[in-house]
């Protein structure tokens, strides 16, 4: 029974009190298991670089994130110096600026730093969300990975070094600018025009949702004058940094944005803006998707695993402390029950990006552009693999979060949607844009239903469902390859009568479900790892 009290002693300090004190790798056995489990012999220096790296997640920059995510400290453009010079400066706060060069001087993307030591470091930065630094990482991480493919000359080479090691300790950021507006993900339907004047290739046209718009250099897509193929182009945003001088092209404006608000959106107008060709300038789409976005794609999903355990952890710790009539939340069996869920698909989540990302490094020579290569057909079945997968992650992945987002929203109540107590509302939010990030899921799915129909002669659909989830319970993998064969059975999915409706209904959520079994049976291995670990040593037998 309660009486009245004026001074009512009620306090969430307790609680508050813990969650400043969470180390995101430390306070986290799972996440040290996934690394044991997948680094191999890197795996106990992965530990190392990941709790010291942790430290400064977990605390000074998941502090430096929560004040530039206040609505008063978001980006704007100043076009014009006080000297009606145009100079298009995006304002940024001084705490981003700050969080933005430490974490560059860890050399991401060096060769001195391991592909799982740069996995682990790009997720312990996701429990922060976007924070307006994960997008232009990822986009510098396409970028190293274009050029090192394709810088061909002492320009893009210098590019490649400022971003991969750095250049006399500053370390470059990258973009990527794909988008128009009468297109969106159509890229073929681009019209920014590349034109080659005295030797050198400029860019002219406009391109319309530009992220990371304070951006060194950008990846650009453009149709080289007087063709109707795309080619890919690295343009340097600047002729002179200091100065402020830009590389002959205009910020029209900056998106108002729902989700993360931190990281400058723009609309850029290129005016003759110098560009280095990156690759076949008949390839740029292919090479664009096959190797920048598949790269952001796979980052969505290592993100969003990420924003789950950290909503996981707070959500636990919430229902443990919290009470509601008589009893803290966790003894209440709706709750308890989501909460289960809610790790289940958590830690599912996790185990299929770890998977999944072995599976990428193991791709000889990296990522590369189209569905066919000259390779042996076991490596481009790889590839194919690879491919399918990160676009299957990204689908899921972005929807699972957002779903268990909501969920842990409700745990919190109405403390669930202040975006000063809880991280779900930020996460949310930018969430929501990773979904559209590098391809809406419409698009995606359509995309998938397609390569499936591409290398049907050499890849049949259902070989795929058996090679992507060996290992599985068969009458799962039957009947999972059973149902991709009756729902390939479609040329096309852009034929408008009902059959064709209901069949991208029903590939909507296979695609879910497919990838569901990729990701539990990721955590299955693990966790069938573990149980033989724990089995004691039986008395050795004689001879």
């Amino acid at each position: 029974m309660s009486l009245p009290d004026r001074n009512n002693p009620y306090s969430f300090k307790p609680y508050l009190e813990w969650r400043q004190r969470v180390d995101y790798y430390a306070d986290d056995p799972f996440l040290q298991k996934m690394v044991a489990a997948y680094a191999g012999p890197e795996a106990e220096e992965v530990d190392r670089e990941a709790r010291e790296f942790s430290r400064k997640a977990s605390f000074r920059w998941r502090d430096l994130a929560e004040r530039i995510a206040s609505p008063e400290k978001r980006p704007y453009v100043m076009h014009y110096d006080g000297h009606r010079n145009r100079v298009d400066r995006i304002v940024r706060p001084y705490e981003v600026k700050v969080m933005e060069r430490e974490i560059l001087a860890e050399r991401l993307f060096s060769d001195s730093t391991s592909p799982w030591t740069r996995f682990i470091k790009f997720f312990l930065l996701s429990e922060n969300s976007e924070a307006g630094v994960v997008c232009p990482l990822t986009c510098t991480w396409g970028l190293v990975a274009l050029l090192e493919k394709y810088a061909d000359r002492p320009e893009t080479k210098r590019i490649l070094q400022h971003a991969k090691e750095g250049i006399d300790g500053d370390y470059a950021l990258g973009a990527q600018f794909v988008s128009e507006i009468q297109g969106g993900s159509d890229v073929p339907a681009n019209l920014v025009e590349a034109v080659e004047e005295d030797g050198e290739w400029r860019l002219y046209g406009n391109k319309f949702f530009c992220s990371a718009a304070h951006a060194d250099y950008a990846v650009v897509t453009a149709k080289p004058r007087g063709s109707e193929r795309v080619g890919c182009f690295v343009v340097p945003m600047w002729l002179d940094k200091e100065k402020e001088s830009r590389n002959g092209y205009t910020i029209d404006r900056l998106k108002w944005k729902m989700g993360t608000v931190e990281l400058p959106t723009a609309e850029i107008t290129f005016e003759g803006a110098l560009a280095y060709p990156a690759g076949p300038l008949d390839r740029g789409v292919a090479i664009v998707v096959g190797i920048v976005l598949t790269l952001s794609r796979l980052v969505v999903g290592i993100g969003g695993g990420a924003g789950m355990a950290r909503g996981l952890r707070e959500g636990k710790k919430y229902a443990e402390f919290r009470t509601a009539f008589g009893l803290p939340l966790q003894a209440f069996p709706m709750v308890a029950a989501q909460l289960e869920d809610y790790e289940r698909c958590t830690k599912r989540t996790i185990a299929g990006s770890f998977k999944l990302y072995r599976d990428f490094l193991s791709l000889p020579g990296g990522l590369a552009p189209g569905l066919t290569t000259p390779e042996p057909l076991e490596v481009k079945k790889k590839r194919f693999q690879v491919r399918q997968l990160v676009m299957l992650q990204k689908i899921t992945v972005a929807q699972d979060a957002n779903d268990y987002a909501r969920k842990g929203i409700s745990i919190f109540g109405g403390h669930g949607v202040m975006e000063d107590f809880s991280i779900f509302p930020r996460m949310l939010r930018d969430g929501l844009v990773n979904e559209l990030w590098e391809g809406p899921r419409n698009v995606l799915l359509t995309q998938m239903h397609r390569d499936f129909q591409r290398v049907a002669d050499w890849y049949p659909a259902h070989e795929f469902v058996a090679d992507v989830l060996k290992g599985a319970d068969t009458k799962r993998i039957r009947d999972l390859s059973e149902e991709i064969e009756g729902l390939l059975s479609v040329p096309h999915l852009f034929q408008m009568d009902e059959r064709t409706k209901e069949i991208c209904l029903r590939w909507d959520d296979f695609c879910s479900r497919l990838f569901h079994a990729y990701q539990d049976l990721a955590l299955d291995e693990v966790e069938a790892a573990d149980r033989v670990e724990s089995v004691p040593a039986g008395p050795r037998a004689r001879v």
